[in-house]
């Protein structure tokens, strides 16, 4: 069984629907968009996969142990978990920040996946009588090239979901559990609008050496290999999907 946080829409709906092709029970996590996940979870029902939406705030630990509760309890043990869940604001320099902003941004990208990790530790660790597993935490390039005049705030938050990804993969190494990290470019998904420009992947697209944007598909792609047993040797690992950027 999968949990795939922030399911509803962009990668993580492409997650979902690839995992569920894999033959992987999914949980769909969502925030406010209920229609978004029932249409991702009736399409891979209609696929002939298992699935169910569960709506919760990855920022808050009392709606993070609701939704692997519920996932528990459709589709029992838990073997891998997506921290896809994430937010960006609007396109500005640091200067412009403010405290609410930031505490919003490192709530969701940062708290959230430690929350989701411990929950998922708790369950797969051999140590506790679990089966193993693996996590992937879906960072981004953002966290190695700074997103200077636009989003430092975003890519500081996926530079600590980085450092997640090193330590929890060290720690648990021994226990079952694999923990690595996709690190996307410039991909056409709708996050782009939060920060004000729908058409950011077309402007920035053709700067990459690839010289296009790239689609959510490609990302869930390398995720499902991290998740894989092909990827059994691979643990604090980072692929980047990025066209070469």
């Amino acid at each position: 069984m999968l949990i795939v946080t922030g399911g509803s829409r962009g990668i993580g709906a492409a997650t979902a629907r690839l995992a569920a092709a894999a033959g992987y029970a999914v949980c769909v996590n969502y925030y406010v968009n209920r229609d978004a996940a029932d249409t991702v979870v009736s399409g891979i029902e209609r696929a002939g996969g298992r699935a169910i939406a569960v709506a919760g705030d990855v920022a808050d630990e009392g709606d993070v142990v609701r939704l692997f509760e519920s996932a528990d309890r459709a589709f029992g043990t838990l073997t891998a978990l997506v921290n896809n869940a994430g937010i960006l604001d609007t396109q500005t320099r640091v200067e412009h920040l403010d405290a609410a902003r930031l505490s919003r941004v490192l709530a969701v990208n940062v708290t959230g996946a430690f929350l989701c990790t411990r929950e998922a530790v708790r369950r797969m660790s051999t140590a506790r009588g679990g089966q193993g597993g693996a996590i992937v935490n879906v960072s981004s390039r953002a966290a190695v090239l700074g997103s200077p005049g636009e989003y430092v705030d975003y890519a500081a938050s996926k530079a600590a979901l980085d450092t997640l990804t090193v330590g929890v993969s060290k720690e648990v190494a021994a226990e079952g559990i694999r923990v690595n990290s996709v690190r996307p470019g410039i991909i056409r998904t709708d996050i782009h609008a939060s920060g004000g420009e729908p058409g950011r992947a077309d402007r920035l697209g053709p700067t990459v050496p690839m010289q296009r944007g790239g689609e959510s598909i490609e990302v869930a792609r390398a995720i499902l290999w991290l998740l894989s047993d092909q990827a059994s040797y691979t643990t604090g690992a980072f692929l980047d999907v990025s066209g070469g950027r």
